[in-house]
């Protein structure tokens, strides 16, 4: 049943993204011509060299290399589970989406039972356009009766006395306290949590430590380090620190101890930011969200948690360290449309839209920023796929990487309107582009991932640059591209709107959430309550 639903959904999910003419996952020349240089059919030390060597290429971003090395490998092994990992990591970076979850779905046939694989799937499959909704959710649930049989047997008895108005104590769990764009939005939450009725745990997933990590250790009453702990020993530590709500910030993305919310430590567990989807576990309680973004009653449809909705938005911006916005910088002539999100949320419709755009405003152009953009052949794929939807590439600009964040944000200067990508929406750029002043379009759709843009524009008072259709969407950018007036305007007084909206309002948004905490920890006193 499980491997029916994951090939259901690749074969659902599949499209002819860009990319998807790469067959990763069959014998090709590539493949038996670098399995021929390493002696044939290479085995034992042979292949292991080959994997090496692919894993060493994906590192220095030939990725081209790599894909040859890790199909060689495969071929040798074809059983070979780190083969099929790598190789879907590289396909993602060349920007071949379905061919990718297609090697996370061998992987997990691999190791059905490998929570990290099925959660690679799980949050990979997001970037497939179009995608069933419903076999989503089946193939989530699916996850969750996995997790359920391989965890030991859930205790579900809590030495925690069951006082409605004691202070509380609040666990976050994240591989992402650090300079991630989840630190942006729960940092100040974190730090303006009220001390007098609640005591904040942070266990921080990631070896990592920077200036975020060091800031957050400093608001935090306890810090656990767990990035080597098992499951088992991270559950004894949660018990043993006594927590009240256990919060999960990571969902299926890199880094998640869904394993250890699925052992119960906690009597109350939530699931929050870092993922724009359902656990799929009946251990966590409730997911956080908000009426824009999850609206009701069809979002309790795809929800194995009760959602607990936040008034105005489900989550609070803290920008970063940032230059002031500036005036409209005359070094790039004509209208400058812009998208800095993951490279994984194009495809070929996005793209599609975005030269109608193009086309009808002329002399504009756009720049696309991405990481992946930092690769020849990414960057070879992606202006294929653009002269394909009808850009003329000569009007496209694509940027890499910046490590600098304040460089990253001075590209605002020479940006007039930000074009959020669908059916999978941005949340950190799409706030970074407001708060440097540059308005967002955004298409809402059916499901939180394609909401975001919605509720972070609801938020801040720009409800009308929302669009329900891909045309309305194309017409809603056309429109402000000729109103240079209302730019102008966005332009001078964006910051000073995000300040003064709730998305910028963390002590507010801060108690909103905590009488939610207080609310839900109510209910489970009175269910501990003899009759």
């Amino acid at each position: 049943m499980l491997l029916k639903l994951i090939r259901g959904l690749l074969d659902s999910g599949r499209t002819q993204h860009p990319g998807s003419q790469v067959p990763a996952l069959q014998r090709d020349s590539a493949s038996d011509a670098a399995a021929g240089a390493a002696g044939g059919n290479p085995t034992g030390a042979a292949a292991e060299d080959l994997l090496r060597r692919a894993e060493t290429a994906a590192k220095a971003g030939q990725l081209s290399a790599a894909l040859e090395d890790y199909r060689a490998y495969i071929h040798a092994h074809s059983r070979a589970l780190e083969g099929y990992l790598g190789l879907a990591s590289v396909l993602v970076d060349l920007w071949s989406i379905d061919e990718a979850v297609s090697a996370y779905g061998r992987a997990l046939e691999l190791a059905p039972r490998s929570g990290a694989v099925f959660s690679a799937l799980l949050f990979h499959s997001h970037y497939l356009s179009p995608a069933d909704r419903r076999q989503m959710f089946d193939l989530h649930r699916r996850f969750g009766t996995m997790m359920r049989e391989a965890v030991p047997a859930r205790q579900e008895k809590f030495a925690l006395a069951p006082d409605p108005g004691r202070r509380l104590r609040v666990g976050y769990v994240s591989p992402n306290f650090s300079r991630h764009s989840v630190g942006y939005f729960v940092e100040p939450v974190i730090r303006c949590h009220d001390r007098e009725r609640y005591g904040i745990y942070c266990y921080y997933t990631h070896p990592l430590s920077d200036e975020t990590t060091a800031r957050l250790r400093r608001s935090a009453d306890g810090w656990r380090d767990i990035a080597d702990a098992n499951d088992d020993a991270v559950e004894h530590m949660i018990r043993a620190d006594r927590i009240d709500i256990l919060v999960d910030l990571a969902g299926h993305s890199k880094g998640n101890r869904l394993g250890v919310f699925a052992r119960k430590p906690a009597p109350i567990q939530m699931t929050w930011l870092g993922y724009p989807d359902t656990t799929g576990l009946d251990a966590v309680d409730f997911r956080i969200t908000d009426r824009v973004a999850d609206p009701e009653p069809d979002a309790e449809l795809r929800h194995s948690e009760r959602l607990l909705r936040i008034d105005d938005a489900f989550l609070c911006y803290q920008p970063p360290d940032s230059p002031p916005v500036s005036e409209r910088s005359g070094s790039a002539p004509g209208i400058v449309f812009s998208s800095f999100n993951n490279i994984a949320k194009l495809n070929d419709e996005t793209l599609r839209v975005w030269g109608k755009i193009l086309a009808a405003v002329p002399g504009s152009r756009i720049a696309i920023k991405a990481a992946s953009l930092g690769f020849p052949d990414t960057v070879d794929r992606v202006l294929d796929c653009c002269e394909r939807s009808g850009m003329d590439p000569g009007r496209v600009e694509l940027r890499g990487w910046i490590k600098d964040r304040r460089q990253h944000l001075e590209l605002y200067d020479n940006i007039d309107i930000a074009l959020d990508t669908f059916p999978y929406n941005g949340t950190t750029t799409t706030c970074e582009a407001l708060w440097m002043g540059v308005p967002v379009v955004s298409l809402a759709g059916d499901a939180h991932m394609s909401r975001v843009g919605a509720a972070i524009l609801h938020c801040v008072g720009l409800s009308d640059l929302v669009a329900r259709s891909a045309g309305e969407y194309a017409d809603i950018a056309v429109t402000l591209a000729r109103d240079a007036g209302r730019r102008q305007s966005l332009r001078a007084g964006l910051r000073s709107q995000l300040l003064a909206s709730p998305l910028l309002d963390h002590t507010g948004f801060t108690r909103k959430l905590e009488r939610h905490f207080r609310q839900s920890w109510t209910a489970w006193c009175d269910c501990q309550r003899p009759v």
